[in-house]
């Protein structure tokens, strides 16, 4: 088979471009195709195979303005001439689904959320956005919303990343998905017996993720806390971070490995969709306190690799704070490597491998 595979945008390593990763391991000869591609930023995996972008990447400082072309990416999908390809998966968070393809081909859709910027977080990223772009994004957004609805019946089977994604997908789609959860590379993490006194938060700086929730219950608590990551809350963190409060940015990969691996526990304080940070920290021998909704109630269990706080508020935060220190508990690293590696990348590959094979066979009866 020829295969296509269609990815949003190419400017960074985060958990979109992992699966992608995966991806190219099972279709060592797929092509991917892009709106736009940052190679310096991207893994030499991906480098390794042909990559075509749209139109989208000869406008402006395309790869820093990437998100501002957003209204054009419909159109800019379906210029692309996908006309050779029999299996075209596309790994969706951002447009990529609503690619034409022939009418034989098997279009399978890898859904980490749908477009949480015109859905179910339309309002929250209006608030964060400036004058002139929240006026073009209410221009814009009822377009955007018919366009991405009607681009999911192009989609010949869906597959989310966790449940939770998959209720959204029903919700906004009217469509079923199968669950795969995405990889987790265990091996990576390794425990150790030198715990360190803090806590941590890894991702990026987005505001729905949160980490000003954990700032503030720090910030009154006085409890030590590590936050690395990037984004639009990286200056406002730095602001209003106390002395406690340790805001380290971007970080190369080793120094987040030992920082799992010495943590007290790590912090989960936003709504994920999946979220693949947590199983890190449990790889890590590290366990997590997490917010009980979204994607963590699928990679964390209650009492066994973490704990849940049940009110997004920093109160509610130190309460189970409070009560985590006071257990004294000792965890289990073994239980919690076992829960990490049950998400392991080898699973991911079978299953996802498993539903390509059974919707090839549906399209192509054998005769």
């Amino acid at each position: 088979m020829k295969v296509a595979l269609v990815h949003y945008w190419l400017v960074g390593m985060r958990g979109g471009e992992k699966v992608l990763e995966s991806l190219c391991d099972l279709y060592p000869d797929a092509d991917i195709i892009t709106h736009v591609v940052d190679r310096d930023n991207i893994s030499d995996k991906l480098k390794q195979h042909t990559i075509r972008t749209t139109f989208i990447a000869k406008l402006p400082k395309a790869v820093r303005w990437y998100q501002k072309y957003l209204p054009l990416m419909p159109m800019a999908l379906e210029q692309v001439d996908l006309t050779e390809y029999d299996l075209i998966i596309s790994s969706e968070s951002g447009p990529a689904k609503g690619v034409i393809t022939r009418p034989d081909a098997l279009h399978i859709c890898y859904c980490h959320t749908p477009m949480r910027y015109v859905w179910d977080m339309y309002h929250t990223y209006l608030q964060e956005m400036g004058p002139a772009t929240r006026w073009l994004m209410r221009l814009i957004v009822h377009y955007l919303k018919m366009w991405d609805f009607t681009t999911a019946s192009r989609v010949d089977q869906f597959v989310s990343n966790s449940a939770y994604v998959a209720s959204r997908i029903r919700k906004f789609y009217r469509r079923d998905a199968e669950v795969v959860c995405p990889p987790v590379a265990v091996d990576d993490f390794t425990p150790t017996d030198e715990k360190a006194d803090y806590y941590l938060m890894v991702g990026q700086l987005a505001g729905y993720k949160r980490a000003d929730l954990a700032v503030e219950a720090f910030n009154a608590s006085g409890r030590p806390l590590v936050v690395i990551g990037e984004g639009e809350q990286y200056e406002l963190l730095k602001s209003i971070a106390k002395p406690n409060v340790k805001i380290m940015g971007r970080q190369a990969f080793a120094v987040i490995q030992e920082h799992f691996a010495k943590a007290k526990a790590l912090i989960f304080p936003g709504v994920e969709d999946f979220g693949i940070v947590p199983l890190e920290a449990t790889a890590s021998g590290t366990p997590v306190i997490a917010y009980a909704e979204g994607g963590a109630l699928e990679t964390v269990k209650d009492g066994e690799t973490g704990v849940f706080f049940y009110e997004q508020t920093a109160a509610a935060l130190n309460d189970t704070l409070d009560a985590f220190e006071a257990d004294n508990k000792t965890w289990d690293v073994q239980v919690l490597r076992d829960w990490a590696y049950a998400f392991r990348e080898e699973r991911f590959k079978a299953e996802f491998n498993a539903v390509v094979e059974r919707e090839w066979a549906k399209l192509h009866p054998a005769k």
